[in-house]
């Protein structure tokens, strides 16, 4: 009988041998071998969901169509500025803030915001998508257009022009199969605003207003700034960033289980996409770094109640308005 080698003395001299044992020792690694372990830990790391975040979001909506979110019942509430000439009709009631919420009053003037620097940007950047407007919105992130329409339905003023984008070409497609699409007062297109290289299809100092509504916490904490500061440069003097997002300690976050957190308070969900809880501090520092004056920075807390299973569940978002000055031009 063959006496079997003491643990660790199996040397493979001879790679044509490999098989005729269960086990080899001591066995190196070529750089070869090295590169295509290294290739399929990438894959299986927090990185897949950075450089995959399109396929991601386009695997949500192809699941989910506009079935997923309702339009925001909520939003000339809180965002009277979305309404027409910035001021909320009859249907649409002012907020009533919570106990030390702080809010500066929104200016109910029409957007008339006009500039040499915009309008010179304008000239020299040629024809584009809503060029003859006189006031234009961009919602970043739109989804199926739960905000995009209703502004469209509630503002009839011919001078507005929306544009909106989304990372899914998923949910850009069902913004245009939109009946309210075709009215040729919006345009849709893909987009990913956190990317250095992002081409957006206006000029510099355009544009009256940006929504952000539930889109900066998809991206990764390590670009909100530089995706703020770019986008603030497309705001005309006295434009607005209207922001909306969620909390720090929401119930959503606290409902993630172990092993769905990438880093500090970043998240996956289940099927792939991302979400950042924010504090108003860490916002302020980001929408001051960009030049923008702060008019509003809330936190919003909402105690909802299980009546049935006597559980309370408190929602958490932050709420902010900044604006670009009108002294730096």
């Amino acid at each position: 009988m063959e006496k079997r080698p003491q643990f660790g003395n199996r040397v493979l001299t001879n790679p044509e041998n490999v098989f005729q044992h269960n086990a080899w020792d001591n066995v190196e690694w070529d750089e070869e071998q090295e590169a295509e372990a290294e290739s399929k830990v990438a894959k299986n790391s927090a990185t897949k969901y950075e450089d995959d975040a399109d396929q991601f979001w386009d695997k949500f909506y192809l699941k989910h169509q506009n079935r997923f979110y309702k339009d925001r019942q909520w939003l000339f509430t809180e965002f009277p500025e979305l309404a027409p000439e910035g001021v909320p009709s009859e249907s649409t009631p002012q907020r009533v803030l919570t106990e030390g919420a702080v809010s500066c009053p929104s200016d109910p003037t029409p957007f008339t915001l006009t500039s040499p620097a915009s309008a010179a940007s304008e000239d020299s950047f040629g024809d584009f998508p809503g060029k003859t407007s006189k006031t234009r919105f961009f919602e970043v992130g739109c989804g199926v257009g739960n905000t995009v329409f209703p502004v469209l339905k509630t503002n009839n003023d011919p001078n507005l022009f929306v544009y909106c984008c989304d990372l899914s070409a998923n949910a850009i497609q069902l913004v245009h199969e939109n009946p309210e699409y075709a009215g040729g007062r919006c345009h849709g297109f893909v987009a990913d605003v956190s990317s250095p290289s992002c081409q957006l299809p206006f000029p510099e100092n355009s544009l009256d207003l940006i929504i952000l509504i539930f889109v900066l916490s998809a991206v990764h904490p390590e670009k909100m700034q530089e995706t703020i500061s770019g986008l603030a440069k497309y705001l005309k003097p006295g434009g607005k960033i209207l922001f909306r997002d969620y909390g720090r300690y929401d119930l959503a976050q606290l409902r993630f289980k172990d092993g769905q957190c990438l880093q500090d308070n970043f998240y996956v969900r289940g099927e792939g996409t991302r979400v950042y809880f924010f504090t108003q501090e860490e916002l302020r520092e980001m929408f001051v770094k960009a030049g923008l004056k702060e008019e509003q920075n809330i936190t919003d807390r909402r105690l909802q109640v299980n009546r049935q299973r006597q559980l309370k569940m408190y929602r958490i978002w932050i709420q902010c308005k900044y604006s670009k000055p009108l002294e730096s031009f």
